[in-house]
């Protein structure tokens, strides 16, 4: 099947068999190794992208049904050398050890704290029930979404 959707700010088409995975095509046929797999089950939530500014597990979602959408990845979100303001915070604040399950952690991050007025502790662990790390305790993780949410609202106060 032929499908086309924005990628990273990019129109993208590509021929695709209907069965594959939203993260198979991002990480087989594009080469975006940013979107990680690891438990094929939906419960680690290492491959969640934003389809239409909405973090989605991208491992239990068919290529065929990001048609038409806006996807965002890991890689679409620094400009240049910029990081975004919520991978910045990650990175400022020790938000990640191994590396694995932080792209899916910076992306829904930032859709926490896209919608999270007043964002807390107890609200960002909520957040993240569907976000597994295995290396960490999660405390400088929570500690990065806080931070992170502060700079985006921060930055878009300031734009």
């Amino acid at each position: 099947m032929q499908i086309a959707l924005t990628l990273n700010g990019k129109e993208v088409s590509a021929e695709v068999r209907p069965s594959l995975l939203l993260s198979e095509f991002l990480r087989e046929q594009l080469g975006l190794t940013g979107t990680h797999v690891g438990c094929d089950t939906s419960q680690c939530g290492a491959c969640v992208v934003h389809v239409d500014g909405v973090s989605m597990k991208s491992c239990t979602m068919l290529a065929v049904s990001a048609a038409g959408t806006a996807v965002t990845t890991i890689e679409g979100l620094a400009q240049g050398d910029v990081l975004h303001p919520m991978q910045q915070a990650f990175h400022e604040c020790h938000g990640l050890q191994c590396g694995f399950c932080t792209p899916g952690m910076v992306m829904s991050a930032i859709e926490f704290a896209e919608t999270t007025p007043e964002p807390t502790e107890e609200k960002a662990r909520a957040w993240l029930e569907g976000n597994i790390c295995r290396c960490t305790g999660y405390q400088n993780i929570i500690d990065s979404m806080l931070a992170g949410a502060a700079k985006m609202k921060s930055t878009q106060a300031g734009a």
